[in-house]
């Protein structure tokens, strides 16, 4: 262990927080969490039943600056991981919290003088929009955000800036971002809100660009966005999954001890100080092949998705991180899909209030202008 022994964990008694804190506490240091409480993540602005009473709980909205002042206090590491994620079109709470609540910390701790040794800052891999692509003629291109136009036509593959002619996906390194929606631009800013103040004041700072992270503990209230909660919430309800466009857009999954394994790495090793990392599964996975795979998991034999034709309005087509830079520091990803949704299976089975919320989570979308087209 480093000679950091107090670490803040905002978001602590969230999804990626929590098993950051436990594997924190594993390895003998001293946590203490801040965290908003809010639904509908957490029911009744309750702590939820797996946090450990080995940490400390400060409740909080880091958009307070009398919250940060009393969270940092003694503290000599952060991870941020607090953040608002969502589909719904509330543009400036994204900022807000994703990025005011960042600056407030740097604020903060720049005006307390307080010795921070290190921040660890949850950024995305939603920061990329649609990544990296690959043109037979005109080389590695980096597409804009697909046209309402094309959208509604169902055509939905990027295509060359120049002969807008086919791409074919390449995964995704740090080199360049390009943001598509509220969610991605407030992540990035709150990242490099944390590179360029966290350089200019000398307070050794780390940006995580997480891909899609799964794994126990992921909140099923928030039926918004995330295939496992979704696809998970409609079989065990007895429904098909529905997926958005065709079903072929391709992700990369991590399981969340990955990610908790990865933030450990960021806090103690000091060649991440300054720089960012991509932190993703390493595994390629269409949304039809992980409906079947969870189908399958449940009993339920081969089922593909209902595909209606709906898309979801600033959805990238597809994104793959290149993990070779935190690779590169010893860091592995091991989990599966398969683990992870057999745990996220199994930790459902122990929630007594467990229930579909997927179909009114549909709804609000369409109502709102989130979910667009079919027919």
């Amino acid at each position: 262990m480093c000679a950091m022994n107090r670490v803040l964990v905002t978001g602590g008694a969230g999804f990626i927080g929590s098993h950051t804190v436990d594997l924190l506490l594993k390895n003998g240091y001293r946590v203490r969490v801040l965290d908003s409480l809010t639904p509908p993540v957490h029911h009744n602005r309750q702590l939820p039943e797996y946090f450990s009473p080995d940490a400390e709980f400060v409740h909080g909205d880091v958009r307070d600056k009398l919250v940060w002042q009393e969270a940092l206090e003694d503290m000599d590491a952060v991870f941020h991981l607090a953040a608002y994620q969502d589909y719904l079109p509330d543009f400036s709470k994204f900022f807000h919290a994703n990025s005011v609540g960042t600056a407030l910390m740097y604020e903060v701790i720049v005006e307390g003088k307080l010795d921070i040794q290190k921040v660890v800052v949850a950024s995305s891999q939603a920061a990329y929009g649609e990544g990296k692509y690959q043109c037979a003629e005109h080389g590695v291109q980096f597409p804009d955000p697909r046209s309402t136009e094309q959208l509604e036509r169902k055509d939905w593959d990027p295509k060359c800036k120049m002969c807008r002619g086919p791409v074919s996906m390449l995964a995704t390194d740090e080199v360049l971002v390009n943001p598509h929606n509220s969610y991605a631009m407030s992540k990035y800013t709150g990242e490099r809100i944390a590179m360029m103040l966290g350089r200019r004041y000398m307070i050794p700072s780390v940006g995580m660009r997480y891909s899609i992270v799964q794994g126990s503990r992921q909140s099923f209230r928030n039926a918004y966005s995330g295939v496992l909660r979704i696809f998970a919430m409609q079989l065990l309800a007895g429904e098909r999954p529905t997926a958005y466009e065709d079903g072929q857009q391709m992700r990369d999954y991590v399981h969340v001890a990955d990610v908790a394994s990865a933030n450990l790495l960021a806090l103690e090793h000091n060649g991440t100080d300054f720089q960012v990392f991509n932190v993703g599964g390493d595994q390629r996975v269409t949304v039809i092949e992980f409906a079947r795979v969870m189908a399958e998991k449940l009993g339920r034999g081969h089922i593909d998705p209902i595909l209606s034709g709906e898309y979801r309005f600033g959805d990238t087509r597809h994104i793959v991180s290149d993990v070779s830079k935190l690779r590169g520091l010893g860091w592995e990803p091991l989990g599966s899909v398969e683990q992870s949704i057999d745990d996220y299976l199994l930790w459902t089975k122990q929630q007594p209030d467990f229930t579909n919320y997927a179909t009114e989570a549909l709804e609000t979308m369409r109502r709102v202008g989130t979910v667009r087209g079919g027919g």
